[in-house]
């Protein structure tokens, strides 16, 4: 009995989809009945139908790759995908571990050997998700020239009813209006950041219920609240725009593409204290508010929260960046004196090169680059041998659409999962190329050749020393430095004291 995995997609998560899954789930059960088949499992996702990071989808890949199903089974192929590139994915992986894929709208059927169709369907249907597209946006832009509303999150301090936006009855527009009574006073966005977290007042990702919500405040998420017109009464929408249907990237539009709508809404902060910030954001901007640059900066890390620790002249050494922001609360200080990592650093690159020049560590790592050298090449080998093959078989198909063996529209379907082979094998072989350079370049070797026969005189840690050997310290709660050097090799005994 033939084991089926069945995917399910539907848009959203409201009670009309709810009872469409429900149907399909039927659907699904009693088609398998009649074809004495045997659901090994569902698989549903809730989301856009252009995106390709479904977890559903992938955990059905997975387990078509691992074979646990002989069929897979969708309403319609726009239900796995509406792209072509997604579409031609899921066939090769299909028929790579010789899984069957069926749509209930007979479009696909590999069971009986009409799986041609599949470049021609994931074509039609990536074509009517970018109609759709243009059709939203084209409906985004008018709702905006209207003054409502399009996001999904309304402005912190304000909520959104009707797609109107309307002051929030809680103490959300006085933490606004505090905002931007502490930056007139002169204060920092980290310091009102800072002093925000410490009053336990809720983040506008809190009060959002967003599910990666988090309490600490940050310097960005003031600037952006400084920044909002949306305080002033105006709405500026389509701000960004995304780079194609099948992409979730966005990017920004320019101003003239924006729609920005004036007095859509009760303001929170008056137009006089809103341009002040402004004109004192431009101020401060130009002023050089970035710390110096010092020994350890962009090397050292918290050990606990993983941030960079910042250098504090009064300490004469770093502490973590964490409880720089935000106090005791969110971490402690992990500090540690500059002159005191120094000379640890130091000693443990002194006996870091002194293992190099007392081992064996440098014949051993050479046997080691000769095997991935060798990996490599066989590697390499064998993707250009496929590479042959491919193009002998794309020539073999030119003659068969000549002596007429195929049709047209088959060849031309052929050519596309033939080019898409080609395309990939191309970039392995790249890829692959560039790691053997890369290996038998050996600068690795080069470099502990070079600190085995020459003399070092290392008195003091310079920064050149340092981004020599040292990758990345993290610093533990008591100050304890742990070092990760750039050379992937057995490191000598941590120094401590």
């Amino acid at each position: 009995m033939l084991k089926v995995g069945v995917y399910i997609r539907v848009s959203t998560d409201n009670v009309e989809q709810q009872t469409s899954l429900k149907n399909q789930r039927d659907l699904f059960i009693q088609y398998a009945k009649e074809k004495e088949w045997s659901i090994y499992d569902f698989y549903v996702d809730v989301e856009s139908g252009t995106s390709t990071k479904r977890k559903e989808l992938n955990r059905l890949i997975k387990d078509a790759e691992a074979r646990k199903i002989n069929v897979l089974v969708a309403k319609e192929l726009s239900r796995l995908a509406r792209n072509v590139e997604l579409s031609h994915k899921i066939k090769r992986i299909a028929e790579t571990n010789n899984v069957h894929i069926v749509t209930l709208d007979g479009a696909i059927n590999t069971l009986e050997g009409n799986g041609n169709m599949f470049g021609l369907y994931a074509w039609i249907y990536e074509q009517e998700a970018q109609r759709t597209s243009e059709r939203i946006k084209i409906a985004l832009r008018s709702r905006a020239e209207l003054g409502l509303f399009n996001g999904s999150v309304a402005p912190y301090g304000y909520e959104c009813i009707d797609s109107k936006l309307y002051i929030r009855n809680d103490d959300t527009p006085k933490v606004v209006r505090r905002i931007f009574s502490e930056y007139i006073s002169g204060k920092g966005i980290d310091t009102i950041a800072r002093h925000l977290y410490n009053d336990g007042i809720p983040t506008p990702a809190m009060v959002a219920g967003k599910s990666n919500k988090n309490d600490k405040w940050h310097g960005r998420t003031i600037q952006l609240i400084l920044k909002n017109q949306a305080y002033l009464g105006h709405m500026v929408q389509l701000k960004q725009s995304t780079v194609s249907v099948v992409s979730k990237a966005r990017h920004k539009t320019t101003i003239d593409k924006q729609a920005v709508i004036k007095n859509t809404h009760e303001p929170i902060i008056s137009e006089e204290d809103f341009n002040l910030v402004q004109d004192l954001m431009k101020i401060r901007t130009h002023k050089n508010y970035h710390q110096a640059l010092h020994l350890f900066t962009n090397t050292i890390y918290c050990s606990d929260c993983g941030k960079g620790m910042h250098y504090k002249k009064n300490r004469k050494g770093y502490v973590c960046g964490t409880f720089n922001k935000h106090g005791s609360k969110a971490c402690s200080s992990h500090i540690v004196r500059e002159a005191n990592l120094s000379t640890i650093v130091l000693s443990e690159i002194k006996q870091f090169i002194s293992n190099i020049k007392t081992t064996d560590l440098y014949d051993n790592f050479k046997l080691e680059i000769h095997n991935e050298i060798l990996k490599h090449k066989n590697a390499l080998k064998n993707y250009e041998d496929d590479l042959i093959i491919l193009k002998k078989r794309k020539s073999k198909s030119i003659s068969m659409l000549i002596d007429e063996i195929i049709t047209k529209s088959d060849y031309e379907l052929f050519i596309t999962d033939i080019d898409e082979q080609v395309k990939s094998l191309e970039h392995k072989i790249v890829i692959t190329k560039q790691a053997l350079e890369k290996i038998s370049d050996s600068s690795l070797l080069n470099e502990l050749n070079k600190i085995k026969n020459e003399e070092l005189f290392l008195d003091e840690l310079t920064p050149e020393l340092l981004h020599r050997f040292v990758k990345k310290i993290d610093i533990e709660e008591d100050g304890t430095p742990i070092i990760s050097y750039r050379l992937t090799i057995p490191l000598p005994t941590l120094i401590n004291n």
